[in-house]
């Protein structure tokens, strides 16, 4: 058979994860009763005289909050004892991991696609160049087509892709097939354009393997893919786990390494109950095209933006649909040659958090959608409760405030250590795991750099997690009045921020600090200073410096001298021509000065 065909009854009825439907049953029960225990805490806290209006919806706030942060917390426990105990943690909850030797031959006809609008060619070049030259020294190359699909509205970077296009083919055409394509009317963003191949040269392929402007992959990690859609034709999607290149940017830098931390406790804690339900991330993941094309296209969303129209966050509603056609949706939940590039500055962090914040509002539209399994339905309310905790959380404190009702603060302050120590879960499980193992030590730079780099992580996070959450909190307010976030191209270089800039976009989240620093001293005289309300006040008051200062080139490389939030392709990169310009940014930037 070939990898397009329908999974057969064999492949369909092939035993699951032992007892993966207990394991989903018992992670429920987890979830849902720390948040009850969580939330008796609050009201033991909030009604020490009974209880009152204002207080009960200080209550109602507050259990929106709670999905991510309870169901983190046992990815994080689950993902730690898998990684303490488990001789094989990544197979034990990823079996199509180890479906493969690494040495069956390639029969399946698969494409590189890259989606491209109005991106830096400079940078894209280099990226593909990179991945392109690893993938024709295997030998491999003739079974794989790129495909550039471009969206770009700007006509001197046409003009450039088309260049770039022509130097590809010129180049690998004789053992790596290039196709460019741009399209004159880019409707449907992403997904669109991905749907467009779908319809041209979707039948051409077996498979696709999807990648963004700032994507790159090893040969091994494309191989990798391929052989195991080869093996396991029940897998509509596999997701690998793309972490962060090194970055010349102090923000991207310091992020990516906390990111490096949560990820892989919080991965192996998700994959061991969502199993054949698992995530896809729109970018670094193979799709298998034939129930792709068939099933996975998207609605257009009855009314107008912003959460009207065309989907934004493509990702998640192609898994489910992917997954009520019969198909597994699976992750790969190790790091192991994927990459991508983080945003390198707040401001940038923050334009892309709310173009997912809109895309993931828009899931409240498709809550009539059919035949969709209960773990898919939950992942879309998942999606949504993402963004709706966050001014959840605003709308908690501000009605404390008002409220000055009796309040325990004792029992308030260990729900506070109890919220912050389960947010911070994932990332304290996986730094358990690296300080447990000498190689790991040494790939992060030694014990004494990870933690300070830990410590430097947990600070920063404090500061920047309030600015986001107003910056959330005020789009969420201006959607019913037509606020929206289009598709641009990311800036991927921390150049500085000017300051006309930082207080442009800043000024009202430090407006938002100062009254809320004056109202906290004035009806909780102390609570600021004893620690309740200073990284919340502090991130916003300060928001336009910090926003700055982490944009500096000159932070980026004090940090990356120092070996501060080093990642492990910074010391050993894949033995490459051209991995100086991809993992060592801080060396080739040097250089060039």
């Amino acid at each position: 058979m070939t990898p397009n065909d329908t999974p057969p009854d064999a492949a369909r009825s092939r035993p699951r994860l032992p007892a993966l439907r207990t394991r989903r049953i018992g992670f429920a029960l987890l979830v849902l009763a720390t948040a009850a225990a969580l939330l008796a805490l609050m009201a033991a806290a909030t009604f020490p005289a009974g209880p009152d209006p204002l207080g009960l919806v200080m209550l109602g706030l507050f259990a929106l909050t709670l999905p991510w942060t309870t169901i983190g917390f046992w990815n994080a426990v689950i993902g730690l004892g898998l990684m303490s105990f488990a001789r094989d943690p990544e197979g034990l909850v990823a079996p199509h991991l180890r479906a493969i030797t690494g040495d069956e031959p390639i029969t399946t006809r698969t494409a590189l696609a890259i989606c491209i609008r109005n991106e830096d060619t400079t940078r894209v070049s280099r990226n593909l160049h990179w991945m392109l030259d690893g993938l024709v020294a295997t030998g491999e190359s003739r079974a794989f087509h790129l495909y550039v699909l471009s969206d770009s509205d700007d006509p001197a970077i046409a003009a450039a892709e088309e260049t770039l296009a022509a130097g590809l083919s010129e180049r690998f055409g004789a053992r790596l097939a290039v196709t460019y394509r741009r399209r004159e009317r880019g409707g449907g963003f992403k997904a669109g354009n991905l749907r467009d191949f779908c319809e041209r040269w979707g039948a051409d392929h077996d498979a696709l393997i999807v990648l963004d402007a700032d994507s790159v992959m090893t040969p091994a990690a494309m191989l990798r893919l391929v052989r195991v859609m080869q093996a396991r034709p029940e897998i509509g999607i596999l997701q690998t786990l793309a972490t962060g290149l090194p970055s010349a940017s102090a923000f991207a830098r310091v992020f990516q390494f906390g990111m490096r931390l949560g990820m892989r406790s919080y991965t192996l804690g998700s994959a061991s109950w969502q199993g054949d339900c698992g995530p896809y991330w729109g970018h670094n993941a193979i799709i298998r095209l034939a129930p792709f094309t068939e099933h996975c296209r998207l609605p257009v969303l009855p009314g107008g933006p912003p959460l009207g129209g065309d989907v934004l966050s493509h990702d998640q509603l192609e898994a489910v649909l992917m997954r009520r056609a019969g198909f597994e949706v699976r992750v790969l939940p190790e790091e192991d040659g994927s990459w991508e590039e983080n945003p390198p500055t707040l401001l940038e962090f923050i334009r892309r958090d709310l173009r997912w914040c809109q895309g993931n509002l828009q899931y409240l539209k498709l809550r009539g959608l059919t035949g969709l399994l209960p773990v898919s339905r939950v992942q879309l309310w998942l999606a949504i409760a993402m963004y709706v905790g966050t001014p959840a959380w605003l709308a908690f404190m501000l009605v404390g405030l008002i409220r000055q009702g009796p309040f325990r603060a004792d029992i308030g302050a260990i729900v506070l250590a109890l919220t912050l120590l389960m947010s911070f879960a994932p990332k304290l499980a996986t730094l358990v795991d690296v300080l447990a193992r000498p190689r790991l030590r040494a790939a992060f730079g030694g014990a004494p750099r990870i933690v300070a780099g830990a410590l430097l992580e947990t600070v920063f996070t404090l500061l920047i997690v309030p600015v986001c959450a107003v910056s959330v909190t005020l789009f969420v307010i201006g959607l019913p009045f037509g606020r929206q976030v289009g598709w641009a191209a990311q800036l991927r270089d921390a150049d500085g921020i000017p300051f006309r800039v930082a207080l442009r976009r800043l000024w009202p989240h430090t407006l938002v600090g100062i009254a809320f620093s004056a109202w906290l001293a004035q009806v909780a005289p102390g609570a600021l200073w004893l620690g309740i309300g200073t990284p919340f006040a502090l991130g916003l008051v300060a928001s336009i410096p910090i926003a700055m200062f982490t944009a500096h080139p000159a932070v980026g490389r004090a940090l990356g001298r120092i070996g501060l939030c080093r990642i492990p392709e910074e010391v050993r990169p894949p033995a490459h021509a051209g991995s100086a310009a991809l993992f060592r940014p801080f060396a080739v930037r040097a250089a060039s000065e």
